[in-house]
């Protein structure tokens, strides 16, 4: 599952996603993400650190707390800085740069654990 609001960014990742023979589905927001059934353990959900609304910091916070957590990768085009301020009282989850680039397939398929 993808949370990104930006609809370029939603449908490439989308794109390269199934592309590689995964499902993947976009929300546009973790409003739309809430009105949904949750995700489960055995899924992987990208979230745009930087979404309106409910931010990215929020859903990667409520996502953690759910009884069998999904895997989190959050996506963001802010400084380092600014990550490390908005995820560092979260549990540790992974950290993809924007722009996309050709080893988000690979970072985003492998079950490796957060940094």
């Amino acid at each position: 599952m993808i949370v990104e609001d930006d609809p370029a960014v939603a449908d490439a990742l989308q794109a390269l996603l199934v592309g590689a023979g995964h499902d993947a589905t976009v929300r546009s927001s973790a409003e739309s993400l809430f009105s949904s059934a949750p995700p489960r353990g055995g899924d992987t959900v990208i979230v745009d650190l930087g979404l309106p609304g409910i931010g990215g910091a929020v859903l990667v916070a409520w996502l953690s707390a759910l009884a069998d957590p999904p895997r989190i990768i959050v996506i963001s085009g802010k400084s380092s800085l600014t990550i490390e301020r908005e995820t560092r009282h979260l549990r540790p989850v992974q950290v993809l740069r924007k722009p996309p680039s050709a080893d988000w397939l690979e970072a985003m398929t492998t079950a490796s654990p957060p940094h």
